[in-house]
């Protein structure tokens, strides 16, 4: 088990698929704080419940430390609220099961955070228990609010002509909703620019600029990951996180590279990484632009005033304290024990976000926050192991669980 700080290289093995990663090969968005893509098909409606839950062992048994305590403590405190206010999906819990614990998390004060976690939780193994993590960070990048020479890459924030279709002017989704796109001068609906478009100047001159970049790459990455930072010349740094998608359809340049044997492990192949794609992007700057082009999907932001990029229950995440889940087999704002192949990633964390590509049981995707060890870490996370749910005591009686 992990104790103290966060180690680069603590039991590294060799480098596997991260969520990031896993995004880019895959057909869905990644973890964090972008939503499944409209009209995404998700697997049959399944609860933590109806997969089947057993007693875990008790939390001191645990080898929790003090640290993590504190900031998983300080991570449940602030997702009290909402936690006490939602439906829980994952049908483990009720939110009159949460008053007692939030009621103690907030005047907890100087107290043990281990001796709280002991007085108010017990835990409970979903499934087999066995689970897989992967990490996402807040990538920082170069980027200013007003136009400057060096920074000429738009950043935009959601267009208002980006609207939902009326009733009977478009085919709804597999969803029932209706699809996103903008009305043209005759009044009829249309899908909405796409990726190339955009670049092209479709929206420039419009004032839907919120800040501008200086690498189109980098920005591009940004979209993936759903939010970041943008830091100026003068070391002002502005947060933006995800405000909206423009309603077609994600294309996995990852996957594409890899159905053309551009990434992977063979001879002249580039990494099948976030770092070996951006790197083939560069090198082969006009092949790299079409291939970006061919992921239609755009993403636009928001400025984020607060301290932290908000998570799913719309409270910030923070460091080695969030985790994303599947909200079908974790109450969102529970903590979870992770028991990884990666100690960097073992201990407590608290469930406060969700991932288009975090579907399942006992699968968890671990915030690093920003810089570049985060970015490190995250990019190569990617480790099996064991999970358990923290519930509130007595959760388990109620749910006839011996």
């Amino acid at each position: 088990m992990r104790r103290g700080g966060l180690p680069r290289r603590l039991d590294r093995k060799p480098a596997r698929m991260s969520a990031v990663v896993a995004f880019l090969l895959s057909l869905s968005s990644c973890a964090s704080v972008i939503p499944p893509e409209p009209g995404a098909q998700l697997p049959p409606a399944e609860t933590a419940v109806a997969l089947g839950v057993e007693r875990g062992p008790a939390l001191s048994r645990l080898s929790l430390t003090a640290t993590e305590a504190a900031r998983a403590l300080a991570s449940f405190r602030e997702s009290c609220p909402r936690v006490m206010s939602r439906t829980d999906g994952s049908a483990l819990t009720r939110p009159e099961d949460w008053r007692p614990a939030c009621t103690a998390a907030e005047n907890w004060g100087t107290g043990s955070p281990i001796l709280f976690f002991f007085s108010y939780f017990e835990t409970v193994r979903v499934g087999d228990g066995k689970a897989h993590a992967t990490g996402y960070y807040e990538p920082e990048i170069a980027g200013v609010r007003t136009r400057q020479p060096g920074f000429d890459v738009p950043v935009y924030g959601l267009p208002p002509d980006l609207v939902r279709a009326k009733t009977g002017d478009a085919k709804p989704l597999a969803d029932g909703r209706m699809p996103r796109g903008r009305y043209d001068a005759d009044g009829r609906f249309t899908a909405y620019w796409d990726r190339a478009a955009i670049e092209q100047g479709a929206l420039m001159g419009r004032g839907h600029e919120i800040a501008w970049a200086q690498d189109p790459v980098e920005v591009f990455f940004l979209q993936v990951q759903g939010s970041g930072r943008l830091k100026a010349p003068d070391g002002a740094v502005m947060r933006i996180g995800y405000a909206g998608q423009n309603g077609l359809p994600y294309t996995s340049i990852g996957k594409v590279m890899r159905d053309r044997g551009l990434i992977g492990d063979g001879p002249g192949q580039y990494p099948a990484s976030m770092q070996g794609i951006m790197q083939y992007i560069r090198e082969h700057p006009a092949e790299g632009k079409a291939l970006m082009d061919e992921n239609k999907s755009y993403v636009f932001f928001r400025e984020l005033t607060g301290d932290g990029p908000l998570g799913a229950l719309s409270v910030p995440v923070r460091p080695h304290a969030s985790v994303a889940a599947d909200p079908r087999f974790v109450p969102l704002g529970a903590p979870v024990w992770l028991d990884l192949d990666r100690r960097e990633a073992d201990g407590l964390w608290v469930a406060q976000d969700t991932g288009g590509a975090i579907k399942g049981a006992n699968r968890f995707d671990t915030f690093w926050g920003a810089g570049e060890q985060a970015r490190e870490i995250a990019g190569d996370m990617s480790a099996p192991g064991k999970a358990l749910v923290l519930v509130p005591k007595g959760t388990l009686a109620r749910l006839g669980v011996r």
